[in-house]
């Protein structure tokens, strides 16, 4: 399930060496997040959230042939402004 979501992914975005899927167990099922480089996010999302809904239903129609529940997040990797000692705040 995992190969098959950064499968797809990384044939979307500009980056895929930057394309992460992590897979994690919950009390519903599986959980899927797949991390992206922030200027890929729209990409993987697409208008109005179409491609971000397909890559969820082909994730589910896979987890249904094993009888498994999943659930597709997508997450920027997005370095903190704050963490790397630059702010977004006015200097006074």
């Amino acid at each position: 399930m995992k190969e098959l979501v950064e499968s797809i992914v990384s044939s979307l975005v500009d980056n895929p060496h930057h394309v992460q899927v992590d897979e994690t167990s919950n009390e519903s099922g599986a959980v899927l997040v797949i991390r992206v480089a922030q200027e890929d996010v729209g990409k993987v999302i697409g208008k109005e959230g179409r491609i971000a809904n397909a890559i969820r239903t082909v994730a589910k129609a896979a987890a249904a042939k094993s009888a498994r529940k999943i659930t597709v997040e997508i997450i920027s990797n997005q370095p903190s402004s704050t963490a790397a000692g630059t702010s977004n705040e006015p200097t006074v």
